[in-house]
């Protein structure tokens, strides 16, 4: 990950721009495009992503993992928060762990956010394009989840540093995944897990209610105890209340 790479002072949505490279040419696997301010980023659930320009991470990466089935895409996705999970742990004497779906927290504040966006051919996944956003230096933010690395550290910290130690981690837990190791990186993300086996206060359908993350399934759902019954979830259909 990152022999090629594409930097921009700024754009729109590195997702957005890298894609278009992508169509344009045949660029290879592993392609990072990084930017230094990206006006229009976003993240999931139709969110926005926004990010203080020149001190943090902006950047996509290109992927084609043709060996996964589209049946089974989630495990890209857990298999990318754990490697950006390996990063921050190395940085860091926090706990630090993957909201579901892939939200990088420290503590209970939100670090990081990934954005994956396939294309497949037939049954299988062709073009993976892996957005991450990651606070590093940033000092204020306009909501009181967000937090930074400087929040934790109580320093500035090189973004060349942490980036390059980042795309070492992603490489390795993508390749873990790409070697067949779904069980391992499953468990790991299981793991990683924020507030999994703790009762936490969620919302469906306009309804709060108390339960419990049990499991994730096979194909990435949310798997909650609510009392006796054991409900399961996808993107859309249920919000952790803070």
């Amino acid at each position: 990950m990152g022999q090629k790479l594409i930097y921009v002072p700024e754009c729109h949505s590195t997702n957005s721009l890298l894609t278009e490279l992508a169509d344009q040419s045949e660029l290879p696997e592993g392609t990072v495009l990084i930017t230094d301010n990206q006006t229009t980023g976003r993240g999931q659930r139709g969110n926005t992503w926004e990010s203080q320009a020149g001190v943090n991470l902006t950047f996509s990466i290109l992927l084609r993992p043709g060996f996964l089935e589209t049946k089974d895409q989630f495990q890209l996705s857990m298999a990318v928060a754990i490697g950006v999970g390996a990063c921050f742990r190395d940085l860091i004497s926090r706990v630090v762990s993957v909201k579901w779906p892939n939200d990088i927290f420290v503590e209970d504040q939100k670090v990081g956010g990934i954005l994956i966006e396939n294309q497949t051919h037939g049954s299988r996944l062709s073009t993976s394009i892996v957005g991450i956003g990651l606070n590093i230096n940033q000092a204020v933010f306009p909501i009181p989840l967000a937090a930074s690395l400087l929040h934790f550290t109580g320093k500035v910290t090189d973004l060349n540093m942490i980036f390059s130690r980042l795309l070492g981690t992603l490489e390795a837990s993508y390749l873990d995944l790409r070697t067949g190791n779904s069980v391992g990186i499953r468990s790991r993300y299981i793991e990683s897990l924020y507030r999994f086996n703790k009762e936490q206060t969620f919302e469906s359908a306009g309804k709060k209610f108390v339960g419990v993350i049990t499991d994730i399934d096979e194909y990435g759902r949310l798997c909650v105890q609510e009392g006796e019954e054991r409900r399961k979830f996808s993107l859309q259909e249920i919000r952790m209340i803070h």
